[in-house]
């Protein structure tokens, strides 16, 4: 089963919920990681069963990249908010780093996410 990982700063919580619901039977088939409280509004708005690791300012982002080093990551999407991150929220380059390290794919906007899914798709078929 292929395992994607979904994180999301603040300012896009809501994009991430409405790729979420958009993308939901694509996304059913595949094992959710995602951090506490992305985790938490995916599961309460769309039904889908999600693994959560710690919230991104407790370290959430953190567990998923050792996921990834650990190779039980096989995508990344990571709706950030380029222009108004707050200092609490998780900070994207380490791990976009361990995504390049590992040849994982990531997504850092909800276009690359959108393509993310038909590679998510095709290696469902």
């Amino acid at each position: 089963m292929l395992s994607v990982a979904l994180i999301a700063h603040d300012q896009m919580k809501p994009e991430m919920i409405n790729f979420a619901l958009q993308y939901k039977d694509i996304l059913s088939k595949c094992k959710i990681t995602a951090t506490g409280t992305t985790g938490t509004l995916i599961e309460e708005h769309t039904g889908l069963q999600v693994e959560k690791v710690l919230s991104g300012p407790l370290g959430g982002d953190q567990q998923i990249g050792s996921r990834i080093s650990c190779q039980r990551v096989d995508v990344v999407i990571f709706l950030r908010d380029p222009l108004s991150a707050q200092p609490h929220e998780p900070d994207i380059s380490a791990l976009l780093r361990i995504c390049d390290v590992h040849n994982i794919p990531v997504a850092t906007n909800r276009k690359t996410a959108d393509v993310l899914i038909s590679y998510i798709q095709n290696h469902l078929e």
